[in-house]
């Protein structure tokens, strides 16, 4: 039985082979050696977007020598990631890509040379960390550590309690992945004032903006308690020597799936259990992923950077990141989602392919997508939003091999729908040739989303919503509201400005999403039949 680690790849490559998994073309000590002795790149958030995708572009560029270092791994959240996932395999990840088809593409992908934690009580992990950002060879600092790592205040704006001990207590243990980058780039600062660009490839709105305002913010702060200097900000603020480029990223790396390790271990490969942290961290040996990705950076490097243009990944100006993101969440992918997730949820549907074989859900994500959204698309030029959507609708979302559920993709709806469907609303009402009121499939996936509120199934049946920040609030609007009733309190949901950009009554949207929305509570069965009407 295959056992991932480099002494297997030496000894059983053909083995390897035979079970058809593609081997790194490169001496991965040697890479190992070169990064130790002068490190370019390091990577903070070792999950399985960074190893599966990040981590794969970059071993593209080792295989064909367009690179001679390896980058770092630091993680700063969940250190069993570490301990259970990177050192008992040498840092080697085994990808599993999942065309639609139902072929797998293998690959191990050993770019990533070394992981290490940021716990002040790992003294030789922090003090490498430290002298990475002291060389003057390194590079760039990325990030997958989610929105939420990014993160300094609570929702009332006040300072989270990690982030004033952090403040408080200077640079000697930060505890949030922002101080303890901030502290970081003040050895580096003090070293030598070396260049470096820092780059979130997390899937957030103007990601460099949040991650540039978090760690200056950190280090305004310890200016004022008087650990550093003011040279130190205006060393961040200096684009000559540091930048935090905007970026947009796009692949579906999910959970580690039980048929990929069987079907893993049925070619003769052992060892790929799933893994579940202490930190509710569901990862393995592998990462299971969709075949499509997306990475466009913006091209703004201060100390040079990979190649990475060599590996698909397309770097531009500031102005087509911005359009490619614009492109992707307000029409070609994430409203789309939206309506499949809460819809999905009623309709009893648990993965996204399924529903893609409902000829009514499909025919109401195809509407806003190629009748309602490409009529205001933002097209960046650089990829084509009509073939963007081809891609979702007919190869990314059908794929029965990415797990990809409602339920998780329905948490937070209400921070989202403003962005979504909110977004191609206020671009109707700017266009004199168009007219909002002339909608149909938006507005009845906010109708659904109402209906989906309720936190009751097609069949009168309750489920469990996903969560929501707003939960209190929507519940409260809809309280009492059952199936047959006629009269409720939606329309508070329906004219709040906040949630959806606009208030969907002065755009003359209100009272249709309104009507859509009691024809979904006639009774068992009236979710369907209403979308059925309206999109056939």
């Amino acid at each position: 039985m295959l056992q991932l680690n480099k002494a297997s790849l030496v000894n059983e490559s053909a083995d390897w082979e035979a079970a058809g998994v593609a081997l790194p073309q490169f001496d991965i000590d040697r890479i190992a050696q070169n990064t130790k002795e002068k490190p370019e790149w390091v990577h903070f958030g070792a999950g399985n977007i960074f190893r599966g995708f990040v981590a794969n572009a970059h071993q593209k560029l080792l295989n064909s020598k367009k690179a001679d270092t390896g980058i770092i791994a630091a993680e700063a959240f969940d250190f069993e990631m570490i301990d259970q996932v990177y050192k008992p395999f040498d840092n080697l990840t085994l990808l599993v890509l999942m065309n639609a088809s139902g072929d797998f593409d293998k690959t191990v992908v050993a770019s990533i040379v070394e992981g290490i934690t940021t716990t002040p009580e790992r003294a030789d992990d922090y003090s490498r960390l430290v002298s990475i950002f002291e060389n003057p060879s390194l590079q760039m600092v990325s990030f997958t550590i989610t929105e939420k790592g990014y993160s300094l205040t609570s929702p009332s704006g006040q300072y989270l309690g990690v982030v004033e001990k952090d403040i408080d207590g200077g640079l000697g243990n930060p505890l949030h992945v922002m101080s303890i980058v901030t502290a970081l780039a003040y050895r580096r600062y003090l070293k030598g004032q070396y260049p470096l660009t820092f780059v979130s490839m997390d899937n957030c709105s103007h990601n460099g903006d949040k991650l540039k305002g978090a760690v200056l913010t950190i280090a305004r702060e310890w200016l004022k308690k008087g650990y550093v200097e003011a040279g130190y900000v205006a060393y961040l603020e200096d684009e000559s020597k540091i930048t935090f480029p905007l970026s947009m990223i796009d692949k579906i790396t999910p959970r580690p799936s039980d048929t990929v390790k069987e079907a893993l271990l049925g070619q003769g490969i052992g060892g790929m259990d799933v893994i579940v942290t202490s930190k509710n961290t569901y990862t393995a040996p592998f990462v299971n992923a969709e075949v499509s990705e997306y990475l466009v950076i913006e091209d703004k490097f201060t100390n040079g950077r990979p190649a990475l243009e060599e590996a698909g990944v397309i770097f531009t100006d500031r102005e087509t990141v911005n359009k490619v993101e614009t492109m992707k969440v307000t029409t070609c992918l994430n409203p789309l989602h939206t309506a499949l997730a809460v819809s999905g949820c009623i309709l009893g549907y648990t993965l996204i392919a399924d529903e893609m074989k409902d000829a009514t859900l499909k025919k109401l994500v195809e509407t806003i997508g190629y009748q309602e959204g490409l009529k205001v698309v933002v097209d960046p030029k650089i990829i084509s939003p009509k073939g963007f959507l081809d891609e979702v609708l007919n190869e990314r979302f059908a794929n029965p091999f990415i797990p990809d559920t409602p339920q998780r993709i329905a948490t937070d709806t209400s921070q989202k729908v403003g962005i979504r469907f909110g977004e191609t609303i206020k671009s109707y009402v700017s266009r004199a040739d168009l007219n909002p009121a002339d909608l149909v499939a938006i507005p009845l996936a906010i109708a659904t989303w109402c209906r989906y509120l309720l936190g009751v199934d097609d069949n009168g049946a309750a489920f469990t919503k996903s969560p929501d920040p707003l939960a209190p609030t929507l519940e409260a609007a809809l309280q009492g509201v059952k199936l047959g009733d006629t009269a409720s309190n939606v329309s508070a949901i329906l004219s709040d400005a906040a949630i959806f950009g606009v208030n969907l009554y002065e755009v003359g949207l209100g009272e249709k999403i309104e009507g859509m929305f009691y024809e979904m509570l006639a009774g068992p069965g009236a979710v369907r039949r209403t979308l059925e009407k309206h999109v056939g």
